[in-house]
């Protein structure tokens, strides 16, 4: 753990450096056209790169402590209205994204953990919903606590995958991962954001049929709206 924690910290600023040079050249009138295709290229798998590098980053911060997280109360209806608003400026405009929110309840966190873990459930409903489909987030609250779930109507996942999806660098489906530009890092990420809050990670899914991955949190992260 500290070797790659070590390892994503030095490669964050070559990184930076190469990816700001690509974007630079790929925008010089006086490139050869021929150089256009493959600079981009590189500079999409530079970004690629550095993105793995924040995710090996922030889960190596994850690790270093099981402190449990105080934080704030955090309006979830208001946080995946931005969240959903990001992610239709970066997705394919045919699917379609639909917020429930039947609870008040704002959930007691740090922002920047609950923020990063709901982003990449989200995205990686994205990844996996062919055109056509549609993804629905929805936060409510009982008497068990708080719950947010995102349903998608993609192409599922197969029984035997659900145990180990949380692992790193799990993929159900390695080429199609590596092309959409994930990490394998996301549900990793969301697995302990939920542990620091006290929380759990409840996945169904079924092959052509889509896949619900549902956060619950107890009831003492639940904070009465207007408090």
């Amino acid at each position: 753990k500290d070797f790659v924690a070590n390892a994503s910290h030095e490669l964050r600023s070559p990184l930076t450096v190469i990816s700001g040079y690509l974007e630079t050249l790929s925008h010089d009138e006086r490139i050869d056209p021929a150089l256009r295709t493959p600079l981009l290229e590189m500079r999409r798998q530079s970004l690629r790169m550095t993105a793995i590098v924040q995710d090996l980053l922030e889960l190596s911060r994850l690790e270093a402590t099981d402190q449990v997280a105080e934080g704030e109360p955090i309006d979830v209806g208001e946080l995946m209205a931005r969240l959903r608003s990001d992610l239709l400026v970066r997705m394919p405009a045919t699917l379609e994204v639909r917020l429930q929110v039947d609870s008040g309840a704002r959930l007691r966190g740090e922002p920047a953990q609950l923020h990063s873990a709901f982003a990449n459930l989200l995205d990686n409903a994205a990844k996996y919903t062919p055109a056509g489909g549609i993804i629905t987030v929805r936060w409510w609250s009982d008497e068990q606590g708080g719950h947010l779930a995102v349903a998608d109507t993609g192409i599922g996942i197969a029984a035997e995958h659900l145990p180990r999806l949380t692992e790193r660098f799990y993929r159900v489906d390695p080429g199609r991962s590596r092309a959409s530009g994930g990490s394998g890092l996301g549900l990793a990420i969301v697995k302990h954001v939920l542990q620091r809050h006290g929380a759990s990670l409840q996945i169904e899914s079924e092959e052509g049929r889509g896949s619900t991955f549902s956060c619950h949190f107890p009831p003492t992260r639940l904070v009465a709206a207007g408090r």
